[in-house]
C-alpha cells in the first residue's frame, strides 16, 4: 500500500523542489539543476561541517525508483533526518525566535568566504531539537557571485527576524505568526511603537527612518538591483552588513520580560514545603518506574517538573500559554543542555493549521496525537475548567488522544484557594467537581494506577494508564 501523503503536509514554495512525507520518512523532491546544485553543497567545507556539527539537517540520497509515480518527472530524491517534534514560529518564545535568526546569521557568515549564500532568511527554515536550532531547507543555499556585495535576504531577515522582535519586546502580540507569516513591514510596527521607541535605536533604523523614507524608496528604480564591486570589497561589504544585523538582533533578544506566570514557583503560596516535596516525591516515582521516552507537559510554567523528566531522560516538549515562562524554561534548557522543547501553546487554543489551504504547516494537536507516552498536567486542568469552561470529559478526552500510555494528573477540588480565586464567587457551579467525581468521569478512557491526596491540601495527584 503506497502511504505517501503528496497533498497533505507538503511545501511548495520553493521553485527548487517540494518535502513530503511517507510514512516515518521525511523526503524532498527536488528539480534536476537545484539537485545538483543541493549535492555540490553538501560535499562543500560549509555543508560538511554544517552536517557535522548538526546545526544543518543531515541528508542522504535514496532510489528515486520506489516513488516515481509521485514526483514529476527527472525530479530526484532527498531524504533528511525527521527532527522529533516540529514547531514553527507562532509557538516560539522571543528567546527561541532570535535564537533562530542567530543560527541564520552563522550560517550566512560562514558560507561568506566559500562563496555560497543563503538566498533567503526566515524561521520557517529552522526546527528546533530539544532547545537547538536546526536549519532544514537545504535548498536554501546557492553559489554566490563574488562580486555582488548585497545579501539578498537582508530585507526578509529584517522582516521575519529584527522587526517581529521589535514588536513583541515593545508590546507582546498573541499570535503575531498567525496573522503575518512572512513577518512585518517597518510601517506596521512604527505604528505600533510609542514615540520614544521611534525615536531611539534599533526602533529608529529598523522601523522610523524606512517609514518616514518609505516614498522616496520605492520611486528609486535601483533599490533592488545587485550592487556590484570587486570581490576583496564585495565580501567585506556583506559581512559588515551581517554583523550589523547581529548587533541589532542581540540588542532586540536582550529585552527582558517577566510576567505574573514567569515568577509563579517563587510567588506561590497554595503549598507548603512538605506538599511541594510530596508531589515531586510522586512525580520522581512515576518517572523512576515508567520511564518514558516522550513527555508532553501541559501547563509547564517555568519548567520544573518538565526538567525533572527530562533528567530521568526523557524527550520533553513543554507547553505553557505565557511566553515570558517558556522564555525563562528555553533558557535554562540551554545551559543545562537538557531535552526539553519549550512552546507558547494555550491548549484551550491550541495552534491551527497554517498555511496555503492549511496544509504548510500541522495544527498543534495534530502533531501531538498519539506522540507521546507519557501527558503530565499539574495544575492545570482547574484552569481549563474554570477559566476556559472546558468540560472535565472532554479534558479527559483529549489527554486520551495526546498519550499513547500514561497520564500524571494533579486534581484540583473546588475547596482549594487557588480554585476559589478563579472561580470568583461561582463556586455553586463547580461543587460537583470532586476527587470522586474525576475517578468517575475518567474511566472511559483511563484506569488509575496510582493516587496520593497532598495532606493538607484539596489536591491529589493520580497516575493513570490509558484504556486500551
Amino acid at each position: 500500500m503506497n502511504r505517501t501523503l503528496v497533498f497533505r503536509e507538503r511545501s511548495f514554495r520553493d521553485p527548487g523542489g517540494f518535502v513530503f512525507r511517507n510514512g516515518p520518512r521525511l523526503l524532498r523532491a527536488v528539480e534536476p539543476s537545484a539537485f545538483e546544485t543541493l549535492k555540490q553543497f553538501l560535499a562543500s567545507t560549509p555543508g560538511r561541517d554544517f552536517v557535522a556539527s548538526r546545526l544543518l539537517v543531515a541528508t542522504n540520497f535514496p532510489d528515486t525508483h520506489e516513488f516515481a509515480s509521485n514526483i514529476p518527472k527527472d525530479y530526484q530524491l532527498a531524504e533528511h533526518e525527521a527532527v522529533a517534534f516540529p514547531s514553527f514560529p507562532a509557538e516560539w518564545p522571543i528567546d527561541m525566535l532570535a535564537s533562530a535568526g542567530f543560527l541564520t546569521l552563522d550560517l550566512a557568515e560562514q558560507c561568506l568566504p566559500h562563496c555560497w549564500q543563503l538566498k533567503d532568511a526566515t524561521p520557517y527554515n529552522v526546527l528546533f531539537r530539544g532547545p537547538s536550532p536546526i536549519f532544514v531547507d537545504v535548498l536554501s543555499f546557492e553559489r554566490r557571485d563574488p562580486q555582488n556585495a548585497i545579501w539578498p535576504a537582508y530585507a526578509q531577515f529584517e522582516r521575519t527576524f529584527l522587526l517581529p522582535l521589535l514588536a513583541l519586546s515593545s508590546s507582546p502580540t498573541p499570535h503575531l505568526w498567525l496573522a503575518h507569516r512572512d513577518g512585518l513591514e517597518p510601517e506596521q510596527v512604527y505604528r505600533s511603537l510609542p514615540w520614544s521607541r521611534r525615536l531611539s535605536f534599533p526602533g529608529l533604523s529598523l522601523a522610523s527612518l524606512p517609514t518616514w523614507f518609505a516614498s522616496r524608496a520605492e520611486s528609486d528604480p535601483s533599490l533592488y538591483l545587485p550592487r556590484t564591486t570587486d570581490p576583496a570589497r564585495a565580501s567585506f561589504t556583506r559581512g559588515a552588513m551581517l554583523r550589523r544585523l547581529r548587533r541589532q538582533l542581540h540588542r532586540l533578544a536582550s529585552a527582558h520580560r517577566v510576567s505574573h506566570w514567569s515568577k509563579y514557583l517563587d510567588t506561590q503560596t497554595h503549598y507548603t514545603a512538605q506538599q511541594f516535596a510530596a508531589k515531586e516525591s510522586f512525580v520522581d516515582s512515576v518517572l523512576s518506574d515508567f520511564p518514558p521516552r516522550r513527555v508532553l507537559d501541559i501547563g509547564a510554567n517555568t519548567g520544573h517538573f518538565s526538567e525533572r523528566a527530562a533528567l530521568a531522560g526523557a524527550g520533553v516538549v513543554a507547553i505553557d500559554s505565557d511566553s515570558a515562562a517558556a522564555g525563562q524554561l528555553w533558557q535554562r534548557a540551554v545551559e543545562k543542555k537538557l531535552d526539553i522543547l519549550p512552546l507558547v501553546v494555550d491548549l484551550s487554543r491550541p495552534t491551527p493549521a497554517l498555511g496555503w489551504r492549511n496544509r504548510e504547516s500541522r495544527s498543534f494537536l495534530d502533531r501531538a496525537s498519539g506522540e507521546f507516552d507519557l501527558v503530565m498536567m499539574l495544575a492545570v486542568v482547574h484552569h481549563l475548567l474554570v477559566t476556559e469552561r472546558v468540560p472535565l470529559e472532554e479534558i479527559l478526552q483529549l489527554a486520551s488522544e495526546l498519550t499513547t500510555d500514561f497520564l500524571l494528573l494533579e486534581f484540583v477540588e473546588p475547596a482549594d484557594p487557588m480554585f476559589r480565586r478563579l472561580a470568583r464567587g461561582r463556586d455553586a457551579l463547580y461543587a460537583h467537581l470532586t476527587a470522586s467525581h474525576f475517578e468517575s468521569a475518567s474511566q472511559p478512557w483511563f484506569q488509575i494506577i496510582r493516587k496520593q491526596p497532598i495532606a493538607g491540601s484539596s489536591r491529589t495527584l493520580y497516575l493513570l494508564r490509558r484504556n486500551i
